[in-house]
């Protein structure tokens, strides 16, 4: 972050470099060797350049790294849920995973909200319903192992005669072969007006 490099340790030995005492001396006028004349006009703004962009640079990499890889894990689950494969839907699950469902004012291992989810995906593999999720970001958070992901998803189905599900959520995943929901909070109904505000990811 810009508010944390002009406190670093690398960024306050860069700028004391401009303020060594050749380099003082070098202004009044007192000559210089060619070698240190050629570090003064050259070097030293490099490496305070480096040191100062250097940093924040690298950081927004890792960024849009991992955002690329999470939104590609946010499509294999869109992909699960409309052909109806659990396999690839459970891959996305960390063993240790828990759901928090703030409707009902529950929580649960994840591995028990499978079981109950899995008939819905058979019905879709076997063509007797359609399926399909869609999700849209408001907050978007991690490094290079975690991530938190606040947001919104649209759940549709056939089954039951039809419906829709706007529900604002939260996810924290690890990165362990891939990455794994940790945690998915399904915190409460969302409104349609609330889900056209945020942007998608496709």
């Amino acid at each position: 972050p810009d508010y944390e490099r002009d406190h670093s340790p690398a960024g306050a030995a860069a700028l004391g470099l401009l303020r060594s005492p050749s380099l003082r001396r070098s202004r009044r006028g007192v000559r210089l060797s060619k070698g240190r004349a050629i570090y003064r006009k050259t070097f030293t703004p490099t490496v305070l350049l480096a040191t100062l962009l250097g940093f924040p640079l690298a950081a927004a990499d890792a960024d849009t790294e991992r955002l690329r890889e999470v939104d590609a894990f946010w499509a294999k689950i869109s992909k699960a849920v409309k052909e109806g494969d659990f396999e690839s839907y459970k891959s996305t699950c960390h063993t240790e995973g828990v759901l928090v469902a703030g409707i009902k004012k529950m929580s649960q291992p994840l591995s028990k909200a499978l079981e109950r989810w899995k008939h819905e995906f058979d019905d879709t593999k076997s063509g007797k319903i359609k399926a399909s999720v869609e999700f849209r970001f408001s907050q978007r958070m991690g490094d290079e192992t975690t991530a938190h992901e606040t947001g919104i998803f649209l759940y549709s189905s056939t089954d039951g005669g039809g419906k829709q599900e706007y529900i604002h959520f939260e996810v924290l995943l690890v990165k362990r072969d891939g990455w794994k929901t940790l945690m998915e909070y399904q915190k409460s109904k969302a409104t349609r007006e609330e889900w056209e505000s945020l942007k998608s990811v496709n």
